[in-house]
């Protein structure tokens, strides 16, 4: 399969980035047409999550419930307050993820290009802040 990239390179700062997270977007499949369609692919679900497991970079993933189960936070002053359903009303929803160590981005790439749901709706592939990359005070004052 050609993977064609359209990114940022420039942008681009692997040595510091080793962890990505993969998030699956797609309609949502209200109709048991086409979630029937969907576990159907579970053989190559389970094929792709074997090979990412061999090969070292499988950290975490998993599906999400459908978005009616979604519950939106939001805190206002003192205030918190719930939602029922998702933060924005889209067509598209986020509908799994995976956490994968890669070396790079374009190895994160390439793991995305091989999901099913690249084929029926996108993946997102985002860098994860790792931990001593996020500013905290005791850090700042020569602690660790």
């Amino acid at each position: 399969m050609e993977v064609v990239a359209v990114y940022r390179a420039a942008e681009r700062e692997e040595a510091t980035v080793p962890e990505y997270m993969l998030l699956l977007y797609a309609a949502e499949a209200d109709d048991e047409i086409v979630q029937a369609e969907r576990w159907a692919e579970m053989p190559l679900w389970d094929e792709v999550n074997a090979s990412l497991r061999e090969a070292g970079v499988l950290v975490k993933n998993g599906p999400l419930h459908p978005v009616a189960t979604a519950t939106t936070v939001q805190v206002r002053g003192d205030r918190a307050e719930l939602t029922d359903g998702p933060f924005a009303v889209t067509k598209e929803v986020l509908v799994g993820y995976y956490v994968l160590d890669c070396a790079d981005l374009d190895q994160a790439v390439g793991h995305a290009s091989r999901l099913p749901a690249a084929r029926w709706g996108w993946v997102e592939v985002r860098p994860i802040v790792a931990d001593d990359e996020i500013p905290r005070p005791d850090r700042s004052a020569g602690g660790s």
